[in-house]
């Protein structure tokens, strides 16, 4: 039988002591694997929240461990970082459109251009969020050399906003890789 202290606190004196789960573990760990590969994929391919499956994915493993290898400060700094990967991206996008001038209908284009663009696997995802921002500015303003300034715009602030998304949610995984094994 176990010995534990009096008011029923866990030192150690027991195998799996203070985790969660139990029988279902192997199935929890499981599904931590796919919400953080689903969710690297998702923050790179668009209409999949990205960093929110990594940090579902990296607080259920947490939450598996009874918060022992990864306490809830850390969680709570995972939190913040997926909270800055939308700050970043919408931050890039802003400025990339801003810099060259182009309008909404250029981010509608673009974000329209990466959807068509997934039928044609990485090369529609590098052209389409420029065609579909230079489509769509040429439509609304009809004017082919600020089409082509708002279509590039839009496409380098997008194109860095899932650069910065993918280098913050690395970091997420980083971060709870080192507390785990520390």
């Amino acid at each position: 039988m176990w010995q534990c202290d009096v008011d029923g606190a866990c030192d150690g004196c027991h195998e799996g002591a203070g985790r969660i789960g139990g029988e279902l573990t192997p199935l929890l760990w499981i599904a931590v694997t796919g919400l953080v590969a689903v969710g690297i994929a998702g923050t790179v391919l668009p209409g999949l929240p990205g960093p929110i499956l990594v940090f579902a994915g990296l607080a259920l493993a947490a939450w598996i461990d009874g918060f022992e290898r990864v306490g809830v400060a850390t969680v709570g700094a995972l939190a913040a970082l997926t909270a800055a990967t939308y700050v970043l991206d919408l931050a890039a996008t802003a400025v990339g459109v801003r810099r060259f001038g182009a309008s909404r209908w250029a981010i509608l284009g673009a974000v329209m251009g990466t959807l068509v663009g997934l039928a044609f696997g990485l090369v529609g995802l590098l052209v389409g969020p420029f065609l579909g921002a230079f489509t769509a500015e040429l439509i609304a303003r009809r004017d082919v050399a600020h089409a082509g300034r708002a279509g590039l715009g839009t496409w380098l602030g997008l194109l860095l906003g899932v650069a910065g998304k993918l280098g913050l949610v690395v970091a997420m995984v980083a971060i709870f890789v080192v507390a785990y094994l520390r």
